[in-house]
């Protein structure tokens, strides 16, 4: 059976960062223990109950795209084995697959969405304005439709608990400078081109996903914390795609409806899950890692 963890804890290892599904910790040599619990947030809002294994199957998912894009974009993983940096009396089995120790990154304060499809925020956007993130697009695309190019849609990193900003791309040479905002988003589409024609081979449509990236201390760019995931990337089964309609999901979406049904105002504390809700989104879950990664659950 995968692990579950809520929380990492590892006594003698200095804790940076507790993010709304990653624990980062500080090791020696510039680098840096990433840990996958399995945390779920929503709407911005970490819920109380954990997703059994989503920690593992995240991570496991990730490893595989970075090995995957390795060739468009350098990504911060050292390949140092997570148990050769454990403290003692830390258990190895909870970690190994949820774990990961990275180059340690300057992390750019945008994050770099791409879509190629109508849906979410972009989509109501869309049906407010004609436009999305600023972006015109033509008049009379419906829900879930393709749009005729992926578009690079960033957005502000905002603190947990609150929301995250669709911005321009002028706003992201504000931020980062011209140079850099332009690699940014060269990166960000390359990947996901790459990713939804691999996907599209294997029965998954990737409608959208958003990477992170950092620079090291030469400025060279990298991708970093999470790749092409269910919590960072809408996924569709291609033979249940429609336009029209908001298709189902391999993703957190599954969450997202249920919550959606509830009198919740989307902020803190967020909502339990009822049992069926927490099977069905891990199902969800190990369903893309093994239909993309060939990955099987233990």
């Amino acid at each position: 059976m995968p692990t579950t963890l809520l929380q990492s804890d590892l006594p003698g290892l200095e804790l940076l960062h507790r993010g709304k599904v990653r624990d980062v910790y500080a090791l020696s040599g510039d680098r840096l223990l990433i840990v996958a619990s399995d945390r779920l947030s929503a709407f911005d809002v970490v819920l109380p109950d954990p997703i059994p294994g989503k920690g593992e199957m995240l991570t496991q998912v990730s490893n595989f795209w970075f090995g995957k894009t390795a060739h468009l974009v350098p990504n911060h993983l050292t390949g140092t084995p997570v148990a050769e940096v454990l403290p003692q009396g830390a258990d190895p089995a909870l970690y190994e697959k949820r774990a990961v120790v990275v180059k340690r990154l300057k992390a750019l304060p945008v994050e770099a969405i791409a879509r190629g499809y109508l849906i979410g925020s972009g989509w109501k956007d869309y049906q407010r304005s004609g436009q999305l993130c600023g972006i015109e697009l033509p008049a009379g695309l419906k829900q879930a439709q393709q749009l005729p190019k992926p578009i690079f849609t960033p957005s502000t990193k905002a603190p947990k608990g609150t929301h995250d900003e669709n911005i321009g791309f002028d706003a992201v040479e504000d931020l980062l400078g011209a140079d850099l905002a332009r690699k940014v988003r060269d990166a960000t589409l390359a990947i996901y081109t790459f990713a939804a024609k691999y996907a599209a081979e294997r029965g998954i449509i990737i409608a959208d996903t958003k990477f992170e990236f950092g620079t090291d201390a030469n400025g060279k760019l990298y991708v970093m914390d999470e790749m092409l995931t269910p919590d960072s990337s809408r996924f569709w089964p291609a033979d249940q795609y429609e336009v029209g309609i908001s298709p189902p999901s391999y993703d957190k979406q599954f969450v997202r409806d249920y919550l959606e049904t509830l009198d919740w105002d989307k902020r803190a504390p967020g909502p339990r899950l009822p049992r069926e809700v927490i099977a069905g989104t891990a199902a969800k879950y190990a369903e893309a890692l093994r239909k993309l990664a060939g990955i099987e659950l233990d």
